[in-house]
């Protein structure tokens, strides 16, 4: 524990003449944001919407004083209502009692759909007193089943709650950002894609920063900033998969992924110089374009067009801008930038034009968006509403390339492990303290809970 206050406590680094060797090669964490935006219980909560209707399953009960006084986390337990779905109501009713892990179980569902209620840092601390970290090792694989399955609600909503219990889990973080990209690739909702994709990107990227030496997560995150068309930062990150990554079949995919989108990195490096206002160095990279095969791809005109407004090339950057149209006809910023030109060399005729075919495309465009988000609306209410059918040939959440990098970096597991023998109040949570995961804690009138699946896969894992 004391080990990761330490790391907390260092000041963000900006820039290579501040890192150390290490820090430069990318050994260590050279990023560290501020907890509220790494803590999936403080940050922004973008798709947290898609998940609240599983709460409607549930009641929430008090244990009994009785009970209270018999169980070591029972100064936890006092005043926080527990979770039961219907079922589990009547036998809790009748006496009967219900195995502690299914209540875990139900904790564990609250906490993934949402991370923000009022009561996931009590549930927390009562998990973590009577388990260790098996129990939210336990959660995540069995996530990690439900995506095997393309049940992607489930699995996203038990990553979730594996990081509720600890925020930098690195097999948390991966198969929670793998899981929104699976969910975004799937949906045709553009705001769904919009909010997915976002998480994707932002999990992605703080895996990289908290845990630098782990490949997979830069291999994910360079197809993420491809399908954005971030083509410099894909490179960034591949060119960081490379240097930790040891799969021969995956190094050979992402070398000719590199090579691919070499032109594409030099095209957007010009076309930010141009934004930039470094339009000489941006009209020199871009033009030897327009005798490529890029020669069809109209930001490249588009750019080019505005450098040359900038060099005061007009007769240039009006071909260029007419390019663009053809191959883009409805482009705004380009007729903009056309309008402007003719509004200073006083052409009326093409004012004229150029305002009507404006005026025609944004009031086309307001009616196509309007159409839009009456879809989207009704696309969420079901999607808020009703559980999804399971995504058919979902990817494969494989845990090797985790298990690998762990055994080449046992130091950080261990450390991982150690953290959590001290709970965030300063009292023990360790193996010596943790129940057995196979024992209830409370009379067992129940076959169990997935909970207990991944618990004992997770002690089938620690024995090999």
């Amino acid at each position: 524990m004391a080990r990761k206050k330490k790391q907390e406590n260092k000041p963000m680094i900006h820039g290579k003449e501040d890192m150390s060797f290490f820090q430069a090669m990318g050994v260590t964490r050279t990023v560290i944001r501020p907890r509220e935006e790494v803590d999936i219980q403080l940050r922004e909560d973008r798709i947290g919407r898609y998940f609240r209707k599983y709460l409607n399953k549930f009641v929430f009960v008090e244990f009994s004083p009785e009970f209270i006084a018999s169980n070591k986390a029972g100064e936890l337990m006092k005043g926080v209502p527990i979770p039961l779905r219907k079922k589990e109501v009547k036998e809790f009713a009748g006496g009967h009692g219900i195995d502690f892990l299914v209540l875990a179980e139900n904790m564990a569902w609250v906490m993934g759909c949402d991370p923000h209620f009022k009561y996931t840092e009590s549930y927390c601390k009562i998990l973590k007193k009577l388990y260790n970290y098996k129990l939210y090792e336990g959660m995540m694989k069995e996530g990690r089943d439900f995506a095997e399955r393309g049940e992607m609600d489930s699995a996203c909503i038990h990553f979730r709650a594996a990081l509720c219990m600890k925020y930098d889990y690195m097999h948390a973080m991966y198969s929670y950002a793998r899981a929104c990209r699976v969910m975004y690739e799937n949906s045709r909702n553009e705001e769904y894609i919009g909010r997915f994709k976002a998480e994707a990107l932002d999990w992605f990227e703080i895996l990289t920063e908290t845990h630098p030496r782990f490949a997979m997560g830069y291999y994910y995150l360079g197809y993420t900033y491809l399908n954005m068309g971030l083509y410099g930062k894909a490179q960034l990150a591949w060119g960081n998969y490379l240097k930790f990554g040891r799969n021969g079949k995956d190094r050979r995919e992402i070398t000719k992924r590199i090579q691919q989108i070499a032109h594409p990195v030099a095209i957007e490096d010009g076309c930010l110089k141009i934004g930039a206002g470094r339009y000489e160095e941006g009209i020199e990279i871009l033009e030897p374009y327009l005798k490529s095969q890029f020669n069809d791809w109209w930001p490249l005109h588009y750019y080019l067009g505005r450098g040359y407004v900038q060099a005061d090339r007009i007769p240039d950057a009006v071909a260029e801008f007419k390019k663009v149209l053809t191959m883009n006809g409805s482009h705004l910023e380009t007729m903009r930038e056309l309008l402007s030109i003719y509004e200073m060399e006083e052409d009326r005729a093409n004012i004229k034009k150029y305002k009507e075919k404006i005026a025609l495309i944004e009031a086309a465009l307001e009616e196509e968006r309007a159409k839009l988000v009456e879809e989207t609306q009704k696309e969420n209410k079901k999607l808020e509403e009703e559980e999804p059918a399971p995504i058919e040939n979902p990817e494969s959440f494989d845990t090797a390339e985790v298990e690998d990098y762990e055994k080449d970096h046992p130091e950080e597991a261990a450390a991982g492990e150690e953290a959590d023998d001290e709970a965030p109040d300063g009292e023990g949570t360790g193996a010596d303290e943790a129940a057995d995961p196979e024992e209830p804690i409370a009379p067992v009138d129940s076959d169990g809970s997935g909970l207990r699946k991944g618990l004992r896969k997770v002690m089938k894992t620690k024995k090999k």
